[in-house]
């Protein structure tokens, strides 16, 4: 645990895929096929936090999924990349944007699209419900299943080892 918490110093840029990881994955459909996904306000609280205090955070989905663009951008998350379905085109266009190399990247996915960006990624974790090819490559097993906490874990932990977590800068309305 105290080599992953040294980790921690050096982050700077959070990326996380959606269904499975900010969701639980499950997809709700109505009978005109209108679908809905569920996000956790925790993990919501702690996003929005990070983006105010100065981190990049980025999602990037295999879902085309509109609901994810909204939820995200209403935290104040602008890079959300949808209709991913191979995820390092993204992962490397961004962190060109944000000039950020990937030793200061924290991504977190849980399922096979993820494996490739996380093999790259300087922190890769993943939520406690994460395939096991994932959960083999991670770095950090969140206890927390995807869409109930695990980002607003992952986040706690590097603002706190930070010092950002209760700081001045986060709570300045």
């Amino acid at each position: 645990m105290e080599s992953f918490l040294n980790k921690l110093k050096d982050i700077s840029t959070f990326i996380f895929d959606v269904d499975g990881v900010l969701t639980d994955g499950s997809v709700y459909v109505t009978e005109t096929g209108q679908q809905f996904r569920q996000f956790n306000i925790k993990d919501g609280y702690a996003l929005q936090l990070a983006v105010k205090v100065g981190y990049n955070v980025c999602a990037i989905s295999g879902s085309r999924s509109k609901i994810a663009i909204y939820r995200l951008n209403s935290l104040g998350i602008k890079d959300v990349y949808v209709g991913a379905h191979v995820k390092m085109e993204n992962f490397k266009s961004y962190l060109e944007s944000k000039h950020v190399g990937p030793a200061s990247v924290l991504y977190m996915g849980d399922d096979i699209t993820d494996l490739s960006v996380m093999k790259l990624a300087g922190l890769p974790v993943c939520p406690a419900d994460a395939a096991e090819e994932i959960k083999a490559v991670s770095q950090y097993i969140s206890p927390c299943p995807g869409g109930k906490g695990a980002a607003r874990d992952v986040i706690e932990k590097v603002l706190k080892v930070q010092g950002k977590w209760m700081s001045d800068q986060a709570y300045s309305w």
